[in-house]
Formats: C-alpha cells, structure tokens, sequence
C-alpha cells in the first residue's frame, strides 16, 4: 500500500517546522478539527500559540494558495474581520518545510455563529457584503471558478467510475444525478450568464467565529472565482417561510455595502444540489487518507447511499419550487 503523504507528519516535524520558522515551541500540541488540510495549535515559549496549516500535497499550486493569502490579507488591511496567514521572514506567507507547503496564522477563538438570530443575520450580511464589494474589484488568475462541471459532472463521473456506490444503487444513481445535472443546466441557461468574482466560497457557519458582536471569517481555502449567492445561500435553513424571513435580514445588511442581485435566487437549489454531489466525491478521493475511514466511517456503506440517492430525489423536487423572493 502506498503511504499517504500525511503518515509523514509527525508531532515532530510539526514542532521543527515552527523551529524552522523561527518560533521556540514548547511541545504542546493540539490537532484542530481539519481533514482536507492538517492544522495544528502549537504552543510557543513566552508568547500566545499559533495555528500552522499544513496544505494538502497536490491540492493547490503555490500561485493559487499565494492569492489566496493575499485575498485574506487584503480585507483584513481593510478592518475587515478575516484571520489571515501571518508574514514572517520578508513578508512571506508560504513556507515550505519536508515536502509540505505551510503557513501560519494568530490562534483566534470565537464560538459558530447563532444564524437564527435575525440581528445576526443583517450583522453577517453587511460583512459578506464588505467582503464581496472588495472581491469584486479585481478577478484572480490562478484559482478555480465554480461551475456545473467542476462541481457535478466530474464528481459524477469519478463516483460512477470508482466502484463507490453498491452494484445495486448504480442504476438509481446514475440517472438521478444525469436528470439533476440537465434540470441545472437548464436553470443556469435560464438565468444567462452569471457575474462571477472574488468569494470565499465556503462560507458556512464552521468557517465563521462569532465574537464581540462580530463574525471573523477563517479559512479561505476554498476562495474561488463564483457569483455572490454561492457566499449567502448556505446561510439559509428551515422550511421556505423561515428561509424567506432570513434572506431578508441577510440582503437588508448585504445591500449597505453591495447591491444584491436578485436573479442569482434562482440558482440556490441548483448550488445546494451541486455542493452535495462535490461533498460525496469529496470523501471518496480523500477515502486513501487514513483520517477519513477513521472519522467518517458511515461513508460508502448501503445506508450512506441510499440516504444520499433520497437526498438527490428531494433536490430534484426542490428545483421545481418557486424561487426564494425579495419582498419590498
């Protein structure tokens, strides 16, 4: 068997690459709740801990996790609460340390966003707005954009081609996911083409830390070229009245510091449909890495399937229903 690149990390690489770095730690340790990436809360001698993010090998160019830093930095410049990468030796960001691409960030605590709050929603929508209007003034060059096919038909296909779904489920999944990804297509074609710019891309509760009345938004690894409802939608849960009274106080707030576009509404169930697809070929091409057996053992069992398969079945119920509105 192929040894996985992260057997190799080690608590002491991870302490002698913040030697490297010039910190002196002091051997504690402590693994944060990552599995795409390793993230580590190091302890250092006379002074607060740090966070060190080792990339996953073969995930991102160092270009595209360069602008992704530079992306973070920029909005903090502008008092925007994002936690960037720290510069260390000559201003760098990205360090390289035993084969791993590395950076480092200030420990920042905070406790997950109370959404249900409608205050907190018009406070989350003035900073994903703060957040979008400096997104959109530039594009990046380097990192992916969202699309159908990134998103739906290569995950599909990398499914259905890796003997991950029971022999007996195929039939069901593979035309369900091919009627999902035409009803899509077609809403995209309905709506025409789509403004896409700077977003963070992963924008759920887990990636946000609530403290002193603000949201501190963490973890850019997923910033991407998209349209701006791929950074609000997921903020939305309930039946449809409640997700109506939340997207109110959401673009109420979004709309002090960038004009919402009303149309991308449309596109909601579309995305939402698309981000279960990605996540369940997520965790099939991470299934080599020992983390993932380990922690997400109900994955690629008959249960886990078949659930997912009447997941997509409410979804394609889903796209039919009227569209979110905004009520003035």
């Amino acid at each position: 068997m192929v040894e996985h690149p992260y057997s190799r990390l080690t608590p002491d690489v991870v302490i002698r690459a913040a030697e490297e770095l010039g910190y002196e730690p002091d051997a504690r340790i402590f693994g944060l709740n990552s599995y795409e990436n390793r993230v580590y809360q190091v302890g250092v001698s006379g002074q607060s801990s740090i966070v060190i993010k080792f990339y996953r090998p073969e995930r991102w160019s160092s270009e595209q996790i360069l602008e992704e830093h530079a992306f973070a930095t920029e909005l903090a410049d502008l008092e925007i609460p994002v936690i960037p990468p720290d510069k260390l030796s000559h201003g760098k960001t990205l360090f390289e340390f035993e084969n791993f691409q590395l950076a480092v960030f200030p420990l920042f605590i905070g406790r997950p966003p109370e959404l249900d709050n409608p205050d907190n929603l018009l406070v989350m929508g003035r900073f994903v707005g703060r957040i979008h209007s400096v997104g959109a003034q530039q594009d990046f060059l380097h990192r992916v954009e969202i699309s159908i096919d990134r998103f739906g038909v290569k995950n599909r296909a990398f499914l259905l081609e890796n003997d991950f779904i029971p022999f007996e489920l195929i039939p069901a999944y593979e035309s369900l996911s091919q009627d999902l990804i035409e009803r899509i297509q077609l809403r995209f074609k309905e709506h025409g083409p789509l403004i896409k710019q700077r977003i963070h891309g992963d924008c759920h509760r887990g990636n946000i830390l609530w403290k002193d009345g603000s949201p501190n938004f963490v973890d850019f690894d997923d910033t991407m070229m998209g349209p701006a409802i791929q950074d609000l939608w997921m903020m939305l849960s309930g039946d449809r009245n409640q997700k109506q009274g939340q997207l109110l106080e959401l673009v109420e707030g979004y709309n002090e510091f960038c004009d919402f576009r009303s149309s991308e509404l449309a596109l909601v169930e579309s995305f939402r449909t698309l981000r279960i697809i990605n996540y369940s070929a997520w965790l099939a091409r991470r299934w080599k890495d020992p983390a993932f057996p380990q922690n997400f053992p109900w994955f690629n069992t008959q249960r886990y399937w078949s659930e997912h398969i009447l997941e997509l079945r409410e979804q394609l119920a889903l796209l039919d229903e009227p569209t979110l509105e905004m009520l003035y």
